[in-house]
């Protein structure tokens, strides 16, 4: 019996089609299709409710975006009294103490020692894209090294540091120059011998001609993949070696979605430069860049900015986003809520051969789907017919992978044990029904 879920009308409901008619005609086809059907009218937590008055559960916490559910009360108020107050004047014109702050919370969050600072963007993309213009004028170098199946954005720089080229990078070309691409030794599908590793890399560019090397320290759209062991601390032994500054994307994988603030804390490794966004405001769009104080300061003033970078009401979201993953011990959730994914995903692949691998980190847990174990063809078909039965049955959950044959699970830290429960036991019907 469900509890949470509750559909009341076909999926997609009357009102839900209303619109996707008027989205036929007036919205762009070609930013694609959208994982629901289905419309929201109201999110709480980790619930949402249509505009046809059904009910779901939401695993896709806004593809990780919210890390403290949908319109957590607490950020709620504070964006409102923000509101009141002002909406908008751009730093560089007037400042106001809320980019301040967050900048000071997010260094004495950063691990390692040396003095850091932040400088703040909109979106994802943005951070990664100046992450590497700070490194290349701090180190008078052009190229970048970025990983296979990695995931960093849609812009130019950032599409062409994508791995995946459909659909991200279509006819987008000519894409950005000395941009190099190095296997990402993973725990299911690619292994390489480490000891082999500086071999590949100055085979396929000269180190000495590297302004930063740009990682994932779990991979995000590519498929959760999690590194071999030793391979992080190798690539910050590299980046010593040569001069290079490691740069983490954390878009994905920060803000406490894997039991660290910063996931790169799971390795004990501190980076010259991390890139945020995503949870960072809650789903506003915020995003930032922690680097080294060394790095920022080398720069002349006004060489990085734009006009909305660390607006005043995500960065008022931002501050009362790590207030609450505090003040709620989310952290702590976050490591309860991997068990009892990794615990039920495990069950589900002993009655399951479809499901190849269970692994992840935190509230970022994924099964990948094989035709075959053995040879671990992928089976990305399997993976659409989940998702369409999950939603069919109030469950919204996504895919990942460079083969679209991962089901990823994104979902908010304040999720109950009882919701995600429900939610699992709809995915396990799921399987069983697809198997």
């Amino acid at each position: 019996m469900n509890n949470f879920i509750s559909i009341k009308t076909s999926i997609p409901g009357p009102e839900s089609l209303k619109i996707e008619k008027d989205r036929d005609r007036y919205v762009a086809q070609a930013l694609g299709g959208s994982l629901s059907p289905c419309y929201i009218a109201k999110g709480e937590g980790a619930i949402v409710t249509d505009v046809d008055g059904n009910r779901f559960i939401d695993l896709t916490g806004g593809w990780g975006c919210l890390i403290v559910g949908h319109a957590h009360p607490r950020v709620v108020q504070v964006v409102k009294d923000q509101v009141e107050n002002f909406t908008h004047t751009d730093f560089t014109a007037v400042p106001y103490d809320s980019f301040v702050d967050l900048g000071k919370r997010l260094v004495e969050l950063a691990p390692g020692t040396a003095e850091k600072a932040a400088c703040f963007f909109n979106s994802g993309a943005e951070s990664i894209e100046n992450a590497v213009k700070m490194a290349r004028a701090y180190t008078g170098r052009p190229a970048v090294i970025v990983f296979e199946n990695a995931f960093h954005g849609r812009t130019l720089l950032t599409m062409t540091m994508t791995h995946k080229n459909m659909p991200y990078k279509y006819k987008f070309g000519p894409f950005a120059p000395e941009v190099y691409r190095l296997p990402y030794p993973n725990t299911y599908r690619s292994y390489i011998d480490l000891n082999n590793f500086e071999t590949i890399m100055t085979n396929l560019v000269n180190p000495e001609t590297v302004a930063a090397v740009v990682i994932e320290p779990l991979q995000g759209e590519g498929g959760f993949n999690i590194p071999v062991n030793g391979f992080l601390e190798l690539i910050r032994e590299l980046c010593n070696k040569y001069g290079m500054l490691m740069v983490t994307d954390e878009i994905q994988c920060g803000i406490g979605r894997t039991g660290k603030f910063y996931a790169i804390e799971h390795w004990n490794i501190e980076p010259d430069m991390m890139c945020l966004a995503k949870s960072l405001a809650c789903g506003l769009p915020l995003s930032a860049v922690i680097a080294k104080k060394e790095i920022t300061d080398s720069l002349p003033g006004g060489s990085i900015g734009g006009t909305y970078v660390g607006n005043p009401l995500a960065c008022k979201a931002g501050l009362e986003v790590i207030n609450i993953i505090e003040d709620e011990h989310l952290l702590d959730r976050a490591a309860k809520v991997e068990e009892k994914l990794k615990t039920n995903f495990k069950n589900m692949m002993n009655k399951y051969d479809i499901i190849g691998d269970v692994r992840g980190m935190g509230a970022m847990v994924a099964i990948e789907l094989v035709k075959d174990r053995t040879s671990k063809e992928p089976a990305p078909e399997k993976v659409s017919e989940i998702i369409n039965y999950c939603i069919q049955h109030g469950v919204f959950v996504p895919s990942a992978g460079i083969n679209k044959n991962v089901l990823r699970i994104l979902v908010s830290l304040v999720i109950t044990d009882e919701q995600l429960q429900e939610a699992l036991d709809v995915i396990d019907s799921a399987l069983a029904e697809v198997s």
